[in-house]
């Protein structure tokens, strides 16, 4: 397989729906939020084509607490990370690498978590390529998907029960273990 070479791509802001319609077409989820703090997209030099996205977003309260209780409010979550099929082998941690240094640059946050899921086989190598801290399985948590099998998270804007969940037509897929991984950017 190719290696990608640093001097043919590079990483920016991307457009949030650009990188939600990459996430929707690429990523197991099909979907997030409707919002971004970060938004960086990996783009290929000689046609400017977004080629992958690193999706940051505030963690709830208690997942933020847990990995820096003092500064919780400055945490933030690495949510979708995903680089298109036959996009050279190190693209995600040139993706990674580059999006932890722009967030840094920021100076906004000084911790990320993030989690990398069993049920998809990821036992994230791409965080301890990158220089995560490994913090241990966390779960299981159920996974819930709408009629158009995209995951839908039941802490939204609010927490909603499982009746609740199953009133808007959701359905429980299973329950999930994930790892969990912390870097302090301080």
């Amino acid at each position: 397989m190719t290696r990608l070479k640093a001097e043919d791509w590079y990483v920016q802001e991307a457009p949030l729906a650009e990188g939600q319609e990459l996430v929707a077409r690429y990523h197991y989820s099909k979907g997030g939020s409707n919002t971004a703090v970060y938004m960086h997209g990996l783009y290929q030099k000689l046609t400017n084509e977004l080629c992958g996205v690193a999706w940051w977003l505030p963690p709830t309260r208690v997942a933020a607490e847990s990995v820096n209780k003092e500064h919780w409010k400055q945490v933030l979550s690495l949510t979708r990370l995903v680089i298109v099929p036959g996009v050279p082998a190190n693209a995600c941690s040139f993706l990674m690498s580059r999006s932890i240094k722009l967030i840094k640059k920021g100076a906004r946050f000084v911790s990320l978590v993030t989690y990398a899921d069993e049920s998809q086989g990821h036992t994230g190598s791409i965080y301890k390529a990158t220089n995560w801290t490994y913090i241990g399985r966390t779960g299981p948590y159920p996974r819930w998907q709408d009629s158009n099998g995209r995951q839908v998270a039941p802490k939204a804007t609010v927490n909603r029960t499982k009746a609740q969940m199953e009133a808007l037509g959701h359905v429980k897929t299973g329950a999930f273990y994930k790892h969990k991984f912390v870097m302090h950017l301080k």
